[in-house]
């Protein structure tokens, strides 16, 4: 039964995720950079320093960084740890190039979703902030794309009830958790209508359902203080886990490089023939790289548009660097641990378990003690995006039922029943559902950044002329 739902699910992935869709994503990050003159790579200096700068009298629910913390906390997930290995498994080496490609465009794509979100943002009296791409669709493209605009938010609570937000992240701790207590499956235990499944799942099941349901029910200020909290610590752990693997196998770096630039071009020369064509290599690492990093997605601007600002080039501006901080920096370090420890070589091992053994043959831990730092780290990211992505899943059904508090409270309470759910989903199964509904969210947010794209490149380039004029920019910046 399972299998005959994994081919079916697979199918409809290929359909979604062809070459039509990552041209869209691609070609429009590639047409932001050419209009902006690059601009994602000239001034990431200036939006790490706005991503720390408190812009006063801004309207919105929470301060610029906050709500970059809170996109982080959404994208910053298993997709770093597991679906980068996951990428490799199945496209190869190869896949980390075009999944490091995706992100330097989708850096512009990012600025754009960020500043629209700003833009086209709605804030009642008492403060609250509703904006994303339904809404500047709504507004930016006019009321005849308003179901345009529903679509896109119906696809958004779909994602995060069956895709990123819940079964993924889930599913991802779980197995870190019995691959790290009991690898084995020693200690199974039978659940009727189930299957069998090792106590360490169930447990880790039921203790993150409650911590889940604890900060969830406290609403959008409590993920805000939590994700302020976890994200910089976690993503320092892990950082500094990775840099002192790689330093460790310095020496394997540059040959590591030279499989992934090869990989990427001529992956049969890497593989002996066993993974595919340069279009699946293609495919698996431009995908996973916007499942890790969310550009093109439209569900970033959803967290931006809280934002006390002002300034929609500002929000933009901070809102890129969580590709560049996602993809670029840790993306890319997971994959060189992988290659260099030659971890995509080893037969029979899934998921978690690649990156879990390139921490245990590159750290120099003892084996046990590199494994609990990953799971540690795993568990971290996992939880905070489950975090992230209930507050965009709530912000897409508030657009579609209004803010009616039952119908909230009620998908709340179905999110964390997914929550509980996600443990007992085959992985195979999960990663799938999770590509398909990224890409069905991905198509009307992308319409919306072509359509709207003159009004970025626009008021991007008179703000900055404007502050140049205003000499509010050092000779640097300018």
């Amino acid at each position: 039964m399972w299998s005959t739902i994994n081919n079916f699910l697979v199918s409809i992935d290929n359909f979604v995720w062809g070459i039509p869709l990552m041209a869209l994503i691609l070609v429009g990050g590639i047409l932001l950079t050419v209009r902006m003159g690059g601009m994602q790579f000239k001034r990431l200096p200036l939006a790490f320093k706005y991503m720390f700068e408190k812009e006063e009298d801004g309207e919105g629910e929470v301060t610029s960084f906050a709500a970059l913390c809170t996109a982080l906390s959404a994208t910053i997930g298993t997709g770093n740890i597991v679906g980068v290995a996951t990428a490799v498994m199945a496209g190869g080496p190869g896949a980390i190039f075009w999944l490091i490609v995706a992100a330097c465009f989708g850096m512009a794509t990012k600025y754009a979703e960020g500043f629209l979100a700003v833009k086209y943002r709605k804030v009642d009296k008492d403060g609250h902030s509703l904006g994303g791409p339904f809404y500047y669709i709504e507004r930016g493209m006019g009321e005849k794309w308003k179901p345009l605009a529903k679509m896109f938010a119906f696809f958004g609570v779909c994602v995060g009830l069956f895709g990123i937000g819940t079964f993924s992240q889930v599913n991802g701790i779980s197995s870190a958790v019995q691959n790290f207590f009991d690898p084995k499956n020693a200690h199974a235990i039978t659940i009727p209508f189930v299957g069998t499944y090792s106590i360490a799942i169930v447990i880790t099941s039921i203790v993150l359902t409650i911590c889940v349901a604890g900060v969830l029910l406290g609403g959008l200020k409590r993920i805000a203080q939590v994700s302020e909290v976890i994200v910089p610590f976690m993503a320092a752990t892990y950082i500094i886990c990775v840099v002192l693997l790689i330093v460790t196998n310095i020496s394997k770096v540059p040959e590591a490089v030279s499989i992934i630039v090869q990989g990427a071009f001529n992956p049969s020369a890497i593989t002996g023939g066993a993974i595919g064509s340069m279009i699946i290599v293609m495919q698996k690492g431009i995908a996973r790289g916007i499942f890790s990093n969310e550009a093109g997605l439209g569900s970033a601007p959803i967290a931006a548009a809280a934002a006390k600002t002002k300034e929609p080039v500002r929000q933009g501006l901070v809102s890129m660097t969580g590709t560049f901080i996602d993809t670029i920096v840790i993306c890319t370090m997971t994959g060189i641990s992988i290659v260099l420890t030659g971890a995509w070589k080893v037969k029979g091992l899934e998921g978690v378990q690649v990156t879990t053994y390139a921490f245990a043959h590159g750290l120099p831990f003892p084996s046990r003690v590199a494994s609990f730092l990953l799971m540690l780290c795993l568990v971290f990211f996992a939880f905070t995006t489950i975090l992230g992505w209930d507050y965009y899943s709530e912000r897409c059904l508030e657009y579609l039922v209004g803010n009616k508090k039952i119908a909230l409270k009620i998908f709340r309470y179905a999110y964390i029943l997914c929550v509980f759910a996600g443990p007992y989903m085959t992985v195979e199964a999960v990663w799938t559902i999770a590509d398909i509904f990224n890409g069905l969210m991905a198509i009307p947010n992308m319409i919306a950044i072509y359509a709207l794209n003159g009004e970025v490149v626009a008021e991007t380039k008179a703000y900055f002329a404007k502050m140049v004029r205003a000499r509010k920019l050092s000779p640097a910046e300018e």
